[in-house]
């Protein structure tokens, strides 16, 4: 069933919770509602209360603007109030650097395992990044969402398909064009915030698969470095969007160390 709990400007966040035990988060990245997480909530829900929630501007939930990174801690710190206490964080890509965010903005966390979250990137100082997300907001918000989702694919050095524009996902991707700048300020520099994670007193995990490019594993390893209890785990054979079936024993082994 889906609820609703409002953030601190107002917004809904819309979100649903399944199984029972301690509160998980689950904290998709770019182009991803709460039906992302779909495929993990069933591995996981013998264990924990998993929660699944539509990020601001997305699925079921509703938007206040300007954005700002503060105002989507403020939506996880109100999730985190009506599980009735700290909860633990899952984030996926730039998920993972808004659930490293909140942990250091004292959003109430147990434990934060991240996957591969977008540091070190940049392969091109020749655009900053403030002005490639301005250029993707302007296409959103002017209706070429189209060309907003195929920029930033490309700009994440992923192989574009073109035969992806027929594929079922293509229009809910569309759709979601508004927020990619949200993703990419949550990115930003693409540079670790470490003065800023040394204050995260909650054990963190940084994950990254074998299969990725190698930021994915610099970024891995800096995470784990700037933060009180730093760990990190490698997934063998997996990239950016690894199995379920991979993921799931390193969190289960995390959460409940």
């Amino acid at each position: 069933m889906v609820q609703t709990v409002k953030s601190a400007d107002g917004t809904l966040i819309a979100y649903e919770q399944t199984g029972s035990g301690a509160p998980l988060v689950m904290v998709g990245g770019a182009l991803s509602a709460r039906q992302g997480a779909a495929a993990l909530v069933p591995l996981l829900a013998g264990d924990f209360t998993v929660i699944t929630f539509d990020r601001r501007g997305r699925g079921e939930s509703t938007d206040t603007q300007p954005y700002a990174v503060e105002r989507e801690i403020e939506d996880l710190r109100a999730l985190a109030g009506a599980a009735g206490g700290p909860v633990h964080l899952y984030g996926h890509s730039s998920g993972g650097i808004l659930c490293l965010e909140a942990a250091a903005a004292g959003v109430p966390v147990g434990k934060v395992a991240v996957y591969e979250p977008p540091y070190f990137t940049h392969r091109s100082r020749d655009e900053p990044w403030q002005v490639f997300a301005n250029k993707v907001k302007t296409l959103a918000d002017t209706g070429h969402g189209d060309q907003a989702v195929e920029a930033f694919i490309r700009h994440t050095g992923a192989h574009f398909d073109e035969g992806i524009k027929q594929t079922p996902w293509w229009p809910a991707a569309v759709a979601l064009a508004p927020t990619l700048f949200y993703d990419l300020t949550l990115t930003a520099d693409a540079v670790v915030p470490e003065e800023r994670f040394a204050g995260i007193s909650a054990p963190v995990l940084a994950l990254y698969g074998d299969a990725s490019p190698d930021w994915a594993a610099a970024s891995a390893a800096a995470v784990a470095s700037s933060v009180k209890d730093g760990h990190q785990g490698v997934l063998p054979g997996q990239g950016h969007a690894a199995a379920p079936e991979a993921v799931v024993p390193f969190l289960l082994g995390f959460f409940h160390d």
